[in-house]
């Protein structure tokens, strides 16, 4: 689990084809990873990767096909920088909201305009997410705990003030860039509450107007 606080911004160091899938090196630089271990989660842009290799200023991720079609990571290119979370501790303060670092869809920049200090980005959420996101609920972007500040169909704008700027990401970003979306957990498991047994129910072809149409009902 994450909180969405960034704490550095790395880099993808080098990307290995591997069995299929790849697997990336990621330079961490202000980063530490003193009190890492083999096996860790860390947050890259705000997917979760399992360490596997663990240097001074570095590690390796495997990255499968799933995490590959559904993040931006299946468009990282070497350089590419990326913004970095440790994985949440008991002691910690949890400063953003809850993060699990499973990238629900990819939303996309639309328009960044300057508002007194901070920046406002409006970014498009892919349609079937757009349910899950709230005016004034928690949204992670590229793993960065963010409040909604307005939500208009697929349409939403959050305002990104100059400490964030600085220290992740978004700094430079531009519209029209593709970033990775997290909807608020809690949101994704009360829909499925609310669907009861409907839930578990499977899917079928047989609806009431095919009833209807075949004579069964009238």
């Amino acid at each position: 689990m994450f909180t969405g606080i960034i704490l550095a911004i790395g880099h993808i160091a080098a990307i290995q084809a591997k069995g299929g899938d790849c697997r990336l090196t990621i330079n961490t630089g202000k980063l530490s990873l003193k009190e890492c271990h083999l096996g860790d989660s860390i947050a890259v842009n705000g997917v979760c990767l399992t360490a596997v290799e663990l240097g001074e200023h570095h590690f390796c991720a495997d990255v499968s096909n799933e995490t590959l079609s559904r993040t931006i990571l299946k468009s990282a290119k070497v350089g590419t920088p990326v913004n970095l979370e440790l994985a949440l501790m008991p002691t910690s303060r949890l400063g953003g909201h809850i993060v699990s670092g499973h990238v629900d869809g990819i939303g996309k920049v639309i328009e960044k305009a300057v508002d007194a200090r901070s920046i406002r980005f409006t970014l498009k959420a892919p349609d079937n997410l757009a349910k899950y996101i709230a005016e004034k609920g928690s949204i992670c972007i590229n793993g960065i705990s963010l409040t909604v500040n307005s939500i208009d169909g697929a349409h939403f704008s959050v305002n990104i003030v100059p400490h964030t700027l600085q220290e992740t990401t978004l700094g430079n970003t531009e519209p029209g860039t593709e970033v990775n979306l997290e909807v608020d957990l809690l949101a994704r498991y009360l829909e499925r509450l609310m669907a009861g047994e409907a839930a578990v129910q499977q899917h079928s072809n047989v609806t009431e107007a095919l009833l209807q149409n075949a004579g069964f009902i009238k």
